[in-house]
């Protein structure tokens, strides 16, 4: 199965409140290469799961899964049926010589009550390429990540990067700039395919915790495959544990150390 139909069973798992556990076996034909398995969010085996990881194929976590779904999708009809409400039947009055009772005067009616102010409506997430008018946001993002910068470079970097075709990601929530993902990609001489890097991955403090940079990543994902590229890369400050443990959640592994040298 291809990590596309992978990604998204470990969507469909987590729809279900499970996490799809993936074999870490890479080498074909080796045992337990391709398993999968569910856990709920505890990590308790649910389905596919031995003691030593993951051993159903994913066709069979798909049919499990599914079939959850059928299951709730039944459960869904079972509606009571109310029995049907007999119309009251009218009493007669006894024929006599009353007098007919006075008549009253209707209630005032009851003034209306305001109605309710209309819900503000949700914001709106957007995935874009970045802009030169961005250039005061992004600016403002850069910052937050610990790296000075001007708005005037921001303005230069951005026309550079237009004519190379490798505008970066950003994400808006009403059109305000919430969060930047900078892509490229490079050919080189010891690899078969090009590879993919995110130069840049921020969100805004007052955005983060509503999955803005997984969306980034993933369309940062998708825009190096369309261009062919079979790996993607990322670097992460040693300080930044928390930016580790996203990455790791992403599917991405340490496999380098990075050094650097300013000229």
């Amino acid at each position: 199965m291809s990590d596309e139909k992978l990604d998204a069973l470990a969507e469909m798992a987590r729809n279900r409140g499970l996490k799809l556990v993936r074999s870490r076996v890479r080498t074909p034909n080796k045992r337990r290469f391709g398993k999968a398995g569910l856990t709920d969010k505890s990590g308790k085996a649910v389905f596919g799961m031995d003691a030593k990881g993951p051993a159903a194929k994913p066709e069979e976590v798909e049919d499990y899964l599914r079939g959850m779904g059928a299951q709730d999708w039944g459960a869904s009809l079972d509606a009571a049926v109310l029995p049907r409400k007999r119309k009251p039947t009218k009493q007669r009055e006894a024929a006599n010589d009353r007098e007919p009772a006075p008549k009253l005067a209707p209630p005032p009616k009851a003034p209306k009550p305001p109605k309710p102010p209309k819900p503000r409506p949700e914001p709106v997430l957007k995935i874009r390429e970045a802009k030169p008018g961005d250039a005061a946001e992004l600016t403002a993002l850069i910052d937050f990540l610990g790296h000075e910068i001007d708005e005037k470079t921001v303005r230069k970097n951005l026309k550079a990067l237009a004519k190379l075709k490798e505008e970066p990601l950003v994400a808006t929530l009403d059109r305000k700039v919430v969060g930047l993902c900078g892509v490229h990609k490079t050919v080189t001489i010891h690899r078969d395919a090009p590879v993919g890097r995110i130069t840049i991955l921020v969100v805004a403090k007052d955005a983060q915790d509503h999955g803005i940079g997984r969306m980034l990543v993933e369309q940062a994902e998708q825009w190096c495959r369309t261009r062919g590229c079979r790996i993607v890369e990322v670097t992460s400050n040693d300080r930044r544990t928390a930016a580790h443990a996203f990455y790791r959640h992403m599917g991405y592994e340490r496999t380098s150390l990075r050094f650097m040298k300013k000229l």
